[in-house]
């Protein structure tokens, strides 16, 4: 296990009052982004641990619908959807998360270098995946295949909000794995000393910055705690029952704990500027805060509307 070390911050004008004493911080450990790689004359094709989040929370996904649809008794009038057309779905759902997480970092995060470079916008495998848009693929995905099979949208989408957490707790670590989307500086004794020069660029700071693993605080919050709470609710509460209720719950659930994060979270470097060093976009937040508050709103809004119908 990697041994912390000790950091020494500096008097700058711009450093914390605790700045010149001495704190302990986390070595970032010896990770590949790669599993492994292959290399056939020109061509080199590597399995990269994001990937692979991807491809192992889906069939996690699928495991978890598959055993919800054949509970009968977890559901008011039987289980929304057969076997055969949780599998059709599955497919729906592939697609949405991919297109709606490439266009939504293409068109939140960098519009501009993306319309100069429409081109790159194909090349997935490089990267750049915004939630909020694969969130918003899916429920476009969820409410078309609902529509076409009639099938009860809010148990559909009670279906994939139980499902979805795993997910994005193994996405969270390999963005960790990958030494991305890491946190603002900190002198906690859990700061990580991140690679790279951006990561090591921190006012104040002499010598190695430290900076807060916030890939696993949404981990943690995102993927293992917003599961324990659905589970709990689904399982133990009976409100796959009730339309609507686990959805609701999933969206203000992700909504509370990408909000809560983004304030330990570095700003994408594109909202980062002289007059504007913590990244804000609006009103004080930041992009991912934005992007939070509508799912806030709509948890909320679904949860009244659920009770309400159930009362009804």
């Amino acid at each position: 296990m990697a041994q912390p070390v000790a950091i020494h911050k500096v008097d700058t004008p711009r450093a914390p009052p605790q700045q010149d004493a001495m704190f302990a911080a986390i070595p970032f450990p010896d990770l590949s982004p790669e599993i492994f790689s292959i290399d056939l004359g020109s061509f080199r094709f590597a399995l990269r641990w994001y990937a692979m989040g991807y491809i192992v929370g889906i069939l996690i996904a699928w495991w978890i619908m598959s055993r919800a649809i054949a509970n009968a008794s977890l559901w008011q009038s039987g289980a929304p959807m057969t076997r055969a057309q949780l599998e059709e779905m599955v497919t729906w759902m592939v697609v949405g998360i991919i297109a709606g997480g490439r266009l939504g970092f293409v068109l939140f995060y960098q519009p501009g270098y993306y319309l100069s470079n429409p081109l790159e916008i194909l090349k997935v495998w490089q990267g750049g995946m915004s939630f909020h848009g694969g969130f918003l693929g899916v429920v476009l995905g969820a409410w078309l295949f609902s529509r076409r099979n009639g099938l009860p949208t809010a148990s559909v989408a009670d279906l994939i909000a139980l499902a979805t957490p795993p997910g994005l707790g193994l996405v969270r670590v390999a963005n960790f794995i990958n030494a991305e989307l890491w946190g603002r500086p900190t002198d906690a004794p859990w700061g990580v000393i991140f690679p790279g020069a951006r990561a090591q660029d921190c006012p104040g700071v002499e010598g190695l910055c430290a900076r807060h693993p916030s890939q696993l605080y949404e981990a943690a919050l995102e993927g293992l705690v917003l599961m324990a709470v659905l589970a709990f609710l689904a399982y133990g509460r009976g409100w796959l029952k009730t339309p609507g209720r686990i959805a609701g719950t999933f969206f203000l659930g992700y909504g509370l704990a990408r909000f809560t994060v983004e304030f330990f979270r570095e700003s994408d470097a594109q909202f980062v500027t002289a007059d504007n060093p913590m990244g804000h976009v609006l009103l004080g937040m930041t992009m991912g805060q934005v992007l939070s508050l509508p799912m806030i709103v709509a948890g909320v809004l679904t949860l009244i509307w659920a009770s309400r119908r159930a009362r009804a």
